[in-house]
């Protein structure tokens, strides 16, 4: 019971990593605001979190939008009476060469992967502030610090995430609120799966060739993830600000 007593936000938690997070947060006792733009996706996870004993409610979120992020923490302090960990997770997946990306498909990548996690945190600083400290992890990725082929506009996005994570770490260490970043490789989830769609692969075929580029020889599992994400969201990381964890089964190490 890692959170017990404690309330947070996850965005994008209606599948995937999020949902994997919002489940695991609340089995370590937090009480939970489910922000999702996808409203049964989200709705799910809250239902599932009660079957299990847990505490969640479930707010439509659209973190591109100031005032919708705004509308969340306003939820959650209803709900909870405060909020001390937020978890900057919902993207959206963009991808392409720089001369086939166009300028609707850019502002929408940044829009929601850069201003998004901004959004959030401009909403919940005066909250934190009020409450003494708290914790905000921003979902990066490794798209953050390598290069892909035809990623630009996601891997863009990513990579201002993480320097997102430093600059607010150096701004907010002052009001006690640590600002972190989780770094996840080829993790299986639904975005995988459209992926791997996309690319007219089999699913099975697919995985073991994803897995292939990392010395673990898989990708990795949501769960997975989502501890890494806890351990930096709780007081065990107390000392721990600016930081991103590589969660990629040692696929850039080389």
């Amino acid at each position: 019971m890692r959170l017990e007593g404690k309330s947070a936000i996850v965005t994008g938690a209606g599948n995937g990593i999020g949902r994997a997070i919002a489940m695991l947060f609340a089995q370590e006792g937090a009480r939970v605001l489910v922000a999702d733009i996808e409203d049964d996706a989200g709705s799910t996870v809250v239902d599932e979190i009660h079957q299990l004993g847990g505490e969640a409610i479930f707010k439509h979120t659209d973190i591109s939008d100031e005032a919708s992020a705004e509308s969340a923490v306003q939820a959650a302090v209803a709900a909870f009476g405060t909020v001390d960990i937020l978890i900057n997770n919902a993207a959206v997946f963009v991808f392409g060469k720089v001369e086939d990306v166009t300028r609707d498909a850019w502002e929408r990548v940044l829009s929601v992967n850069v201003m998004g996690p901004a959004n959030c945190v401009k909403a919940v600083l005066p909250v934190m502030r009020a409450n003494g400290g708290g914790a905000i992890v921003n979902l990066a990725s490794v798209s953050s610090f390598i290069a892909q082929p035809e990623f630009i506009p996601y891997n863009s996005s990513k990579g201002a995430v993480l320097q997102l994570t430093r600059c607010l770490a150096m701004d907010l260490a002052p009001d006690n609120i640590r600002v972190n970043a989780v770094c996840p490789g080829t993790i299986y989830t639904r975005a995988t799966s459209i992926h791997i769609d996309s690319l007219g692969l089999d699913h099975e075929d697919a995985l073991v060739a994803f897995g292939q580029g990392a010395p673990m020889k898989r990708v990795g599992q949501p769960r997975e993830v989502a501890n890494g994400v806890l351990f930096l969201a709780s007081d065990d990381a107390s000392f721990i600000t600016g930081e991103h964890l590589v969660i990629d089964g040692g696929a850039t190490i080389g």
